[in-house]
């Protein structure tokens, strides 16, 4: 049990609140059970190690407020927008017997002992955190999924799941995945040809007279000797014409000169 010490805020305005964060504590609220809400602080350090783990709003804390020991559990973590420090925390006591709904982090073990992770395949994870609903006085740390013997194609689903006494998933509909072991997704790139191949290639491509065509000259050529082709056909399905002789015009004589 992670024990914390915590001490009440008489003052609640926003310059006190702002002047608690500048000398390192979080403000919280402590609320639940049959006590009234109470207004606290914590100091951040005492935090520093929790509060970025996966499953601190998951975690049961010891509260020690005016040397009264009680169970919490963070419920919500409020950030600053820009330097994403702590600026706020929701905790709720925790009364034996009652029962809560929370998000339970997924945790796998043992992946070098799945056949199907060894031969290349993947693992998909559907669902990283699973609501639960359990007793307060006993929230599981995790749901810990052990994935020696999983084989490509496997589906992991809640029912394959050992949860704790009196710990049911929330949804009862359907058996739902948690994770699969899919197969490998390889794509294969175009082979790249040898350089003697290369050479070989550009120099089949070679005019006659040594300059390389380009495609742009390519394009032309092909296409000036397809229409030169047509031209042809046409020429030899067409009868050629009666061609007339050329009348001549009678030469213009120049009058003489008289002298």
């Amino acid at each position: 049990m992670i024990n914390i010490k915590a001490s009440k805020r008489e003052n609640s305005s926003t310059g006190h609140t702002n002047k608690l964060r500048l000398d390192g504590f979080i403000p919280a609220i402590l609320y639940g059970g049959k006590f009234k809400n109470e207004k606290i602080s914590i100091a951040k350090k005492d935090l520093k190690n929790y509060i970025q783990n996966e499953s601190f709003l998951s975690t049961v804390f010891e509260i020690e407020l005016d040397g009264k020991k009680e169970k919490v559990l963070p419920r919500d973590v409020a950030y600053h927008v820009t330097t994403n420090e702590p600026i706020h925390l929701d905790l709720m006591r925790i009364v034996s017997g009652a029962k809560i709904m929370i998000e339970i982090p997924v945790k796998f073990i043992n992946n070098n002992d799945s056949p199907g992770l060894k031969r290349g395949g993947v693992l998909n994870i559907v669902r990283r955190k699973v609501e639960l609903k359990c007793p307060a006085d006993n929230i599981p740390e995790d749901i810990t999924i052990d994935l020696a013997g999983t084989d490509i194609g496997t589906s992991i689903k809640i029912s394959s799941v050992k949860l704790t006494e009196n710990v049911t998933p929330t949804i009862t509909d359907r058996d739902f995945v948690i994770a699969t072991v899919a197969a490998p997704t390889i794509i294969k790139e175009p082979e790249k040809p040898a350089e003697g191949e290369a050479a070989e290639g550009a120099e089949g491509e070679a005019a006659a007279d040594g300059t390389t065509p380009t495609s742009e000259t390519a394009g032309k050529d092909g296409e000036q000797a397809k229409k030169d082709e047509k031209g042809k056909e046409a020429a030899g399905d067409k009868k050629p014409a009666d061609k007339k002789p050329a009348e001549k015009k009678p030469a213009e004589k120049k009058p003489a000169e008289k002298k």
